[in-house]
């Protein structure tokens, strides 16, 4: 299992941010793995929405289905993986007195066999952590004026 985690100070309180992260229609347009979003099922927000999310890395393609299992405003939120990749992962935001957030990212992801099983989780793990980094800084930047 690869066990991911990055973080990142953002320049806004929580709750600009979370009102931002929680039209998750919108998470294509800072997340570069992220080719496309549905929804499955009416639900759009709150624990119990589920979407499949077309996630492309490189050569690799697959579809990532998502179940929100927590939905904690404006503090986390937290998906369990049912897809071809399983785990878990969560957002975590966390207030300064400066009015300043620490964005947290953090995944437990199980590969399966054909993309490397446990050793491909060691590879993946790397390089999902520069392009999270990256994703971190390209969602800090809509917040900044």
């Amino acid at each position: 299992m690869a066990r991911l985690e990055v973080s990142r100070v953002i320049a806004a309180p929580a709750a600009r941010i979370w009102d931002d992260l929680s039209r998750l229609e919108t998470h294509v347009e800072w997340m570069a793995e992220a080719a496309d979003l549905t929804f499955l099922g009416e639900q759009r927000t709150g624990a119990g929405t589920r979407i499949a999310v077309v996630t492309k890395l490189g050569p690799f393609r697959l579809t990532d289905v998502m179940e929100f299992v927590a939905w904690e405003p404006p503090r986390r939120m937290a998906v369990r993986h049912t897809g071809l990749v399983t785990g878990s992962g969560e957002f975590l935001l966390d207030e300064a007195a400066d009015g300043s957030t620490r964005f947290t990212w953090r995944e437990r992801l199980r590969f399966p066999w054909y993309l490397g099983g446990p050793p491909g989780a060691v590879v993946g793990a790397r390089v999902l952590t520069v392009v999270w980094r990256g994703n971190l800084r390209r969602l800090a930047r809509r917040f900044t004026s």
